[in-house]
């Protein structure tokens, strides 16, 4: 359904400083607020933004409607797309339409639930080309540290991975085995002299098998077997890694609010480390997860309402930097596995489409404005992994743009969304910030048209931020 009033520069009507697309809107998020602009789009990028009223014109006009404001297509760096290998998991179709009807204009990768996980060159070229030509997004892809492959590393730097992810724990998969702290460290040296970056699944494997892991339907058992000790415990060693090796590293999905503390002392010493959460953390609590509802289940786990609280005070001083999905399906046979016993059943919650108007929801009973949530969702992300064309209405960036109607409220239907399997803890949730269109490089996204590009590193073998 269009958004708002698509005009058409007539015939001979063009000029030489006539723009591919301009479009008009009384709400606009330029340099952190929203103000009246006209934003031009040449050559897929943003090529002049100026007040309303000074008539820009275009081979497209596009007049948002009184209700909608644009902003800048979200970056979403924690996506499992799960293709080749696991595809009826999810794969790049799948994944970047979600994406698109979301507002995500750009997602990274993960190296695993693929098979083969991203832990060589070549094994980054089985995943590169079963993305060519099928994603509705830009991609980038991650690189795996595993034991044994250290010396992958540099060669998969040079190839433009965005950084590195490990595991200290069990990853659930065989073939993306955890690593051991000293290994990590090891590792942080190398990447520390190439300019890369180190990401990790922080909990400690010692305090999680040593918790009880009961079988059944109680969340609370689950949770238990799952504690914040192993966090605070990963997370601390993450840190002295950093610290002793010069290394720039990145707590993933922080779930636990006891570490705030230990990550805000280390960034006041100047260890070069990051943290992200997730809309789950922010929005679900333990308390509301009825028995067996197994659709509530991620690793780390959702925690109290009162962990969510202080998650939420973390985001606004700044100890969390970003909010990304780690967008994790699993088709029901999985998800849904052991009849509701939550020791059986998959960890991960898909909600790639889903997760501006989640945080938004939220955020807003919060008191909190959409600048801000769109500078954790688009600005910060695109930041910590060197997008320099992302996250940001801005002149000589891309012209990724979403259009969305922040007021309007919708209920959340887990079987109409584009991820590949309808199982989520938020359908039937009430919501509000529908997504009504998204622009890739100044072009509507059409789920019918894959136009996405396959990303690097800046910097990298081949240069620049696109393949």
């Amino acid at each position: 359904m269009p958004h708002a009033d698509v005009a058409r520069t007539e015939p001979g009507a063009a000029s030489d400083d006539a723009f591919d697309l301009v479009l008009i809107g009384e709400q606009v998020l330029v340099d952190g607020a929203f103000a009246p602009a006209e934003v031009g789009v040449r050559d897929g990028l943003v090529a002049r933004i100026a007040d309303v009223g000074a008539g820009l014109r275009g081979g497209r006009t596009v007049r948002l409607g009184d209700d909608e404001v644009l902003i800048p297509g979200l970056v979403d760096t924690h996506v499992h797309v799960n293709e080749p290998g696991r595809t009826e998991w999810e794969g790049f179709a799948s994944a970047t339409r979600a994406a698109a009807a979301g507002g995500v204009t750009t997602i990274v990768d993960m190296p695993l639930n693929s098979i083969p996980p991203t832990t060589s060159v070549d094994a980054l070229a089985v995943k590169r080309a079963a993305a060519e030509g099928r994603v509705f997004v830009d991609v980038g892809f991650w690189g795996g540290l595993v034991p044994g492959n250290e010396g992958d590393l540099l060669p998969l730097v040079g190839e433009g991975v965005f950084g590195f992810k490990c595991f200290l724990v069990d990853s659930g998969v065989a073939e993306f085995p955890p690593v051991s702290a000293e290994a990590m460290e090891r590792a942080m040296a190398v990447l520390a002299e190439a300019g890369s970056l180190l990401i990790v699944h922080a909990e400690d494997a010692a305090i999680i098998d040593a918790a009880p892991h009961p079988h059944g339907g109680d969340y609370a058992d689950f949770l238990a077997s799952r504690p914040r000790a192993a966090e605070h415990a990963a997370i601390s060693a993450v840190i002295e890694a950093a610290r002793r090796t010069g290394a720039d590293a990145h707590i993933l999905h922080l779930s636990s609010a006891d570490a705030l503390g230990p990550i805000a002392w280390a960034k006041h010493d100047g260890v070069r480390i990051t943290a992200e959460t997730c809309p789950h953390y922010l929005v679900l609590a333990a308390e509301d997860v009825a028995p067996g509802e197994t659709a509530f289940k991620c690793c780390p786990p959702i925690r109290e309402g009162s962990n969510r609280d202080a998650l939420w005070r973390g985001l606004v001083e700044g100890v969390i930097d970003l909010v990304v999905s780690d967008h994790s399906p699993a088709p029901a046979s999985l998800k849904l596995a052991g009849n509701g016993d939550f020791a059986e059943a998959w960890g991960g919650i898909a909600s790639l489409q889903l997760g501006l108007p989640i945080v938004w929801t939220e955020a807003r009973r919060r008191g909190i404005r959409l600048e801000q949530v769109v500078e954790w969702m688009s600005a910060a992300p695109a930041r910590r992994v060197g997008l320099s064309s992302k996250g940001a209405i801005e002149v000589g960036r891309a012209a990724d743009l979403a259009v969305v109607a922040p007021d309007e409220a919708f209920t959340v239907d887990a079987a109409g969304l584009e991820h590949r399997h309808p199982i989520s803890p938020y359908d039937g949730r009430e919501l509000v910030g529908r997504v009504r269109a998204t622009y890739l490089a100044g072009e509507p996204v059409d789920r019918e048209a894959p136009r996405g590009r396959l990303l690097r590193r800046a910097g990298s073998e081949g240069g620049g931020d696109v393949a």
